[in-house]
């Protein structure tokens, strides 16, 4: 576990790495400790992920070596309504830590990073009674995708090799100060989340509840809603299968 001995050993107050060689998904298995009542701020790395899964179930490409996947126990209190805004809150976590390498990154609603309008990472979000658990992948030194993945890399982006280490420690110390945040000052994560939103402005194509529908983004809502124009009127859509471009 060497790679991130000094990233752990600086890490915000009760936050910590657990590193495995292998699981199946980093989100399962640290469910599974959550509900052994392991404490807030756990952060469980799997260097070797078999069966890494985004939303509704779709497989996350993971190769070993060269992708980041790591999952984050949260124990946020307060109004559970809220707890789905920390899908946006990781996503600007993870957008602003890459950005400290260079790129330019952009957050696709409501849970996926994009540089250069390939998928860099995305971001699954899982409650459980009582906790959160906060799943992130992220594309480090990976070069060579499945074809047909719209997807890229730090290292393609960069043109180098970038610490793994140094992207977890980027991502978790602010993905700490942020979670406490969902309720009582979300308006200002809100702003770097709009900053970079990839789908303001642009036509899409929603899948929600099953029915496929169309519209123009006008931005995010003070709730982490999308604001979308649809047969002549502005919706709040909470949530969707899925967010396509047109």
């Amino acid at each position: 576990m060497s790679e991130y001995d000094q990233v752990a050993a600086n890490l915000p107050g009760e936050f910590r790495v657990l590193w495995r060689a292998e699981v199946s998904s980093t989100n399962d298995e640290l469910r599974a400790l959550a509900e052994q009542g392991t404490g807030e701020g756990l952060v469980l790395i799997g260097e070797d992920q078999k069966a890494g899964r985004g939303r509704r179930g779709a497989a996350w490409f993971s190769p070993k070596g060269g992708g980041l996947a790591f999952s984050v126990l949260l124990r946020p209190g307060g109004n559970k309504g809220l707890w789905h805004r920390l899908s946006l809150v990781a996503g600007l976590a993870v957008a602003e830590a890459v950005e400290k390498f260079g790129v330019v990154a952009e957050v696709k609603w409501p849970n996926d990073v994009l540089v250069g309008g390939r998928k860099l990472a995305g971001i699954l979000v899982e409650a459980g009674a009582d906790f959160v658990i906060v799943g992130i992948g992220i594309n480090v030194n990976a070069d060579d995708f499945p074809e047909g993945l719209n997807a890229t890399s730090l290292k393609m982006e960069c043109g180098e090799e970038i610490p793994r280490a140094e992207v977890l420690g980027e991502v978790v110390k602010r993905l700490a100060g942020y979670a406490d945040r969902i309720e009582g000052d979300f308006d200002g994560l809100l702003d770097g989340v709009r900053e970079r939103c990839a789908l303001t402005g642009k036509s899409v194509a929603l899948t929600i509840a099953g029915t496929r529908r169309e519209g123009l983004v006008r931005g995010i809502a003070e709730g982490g809603e999308l604001l979308v124009l649809m047969d002549g009127a502005v919706e709040r859509v909470f949530q969707a299968d899925e967010v396509r471009v047109c």
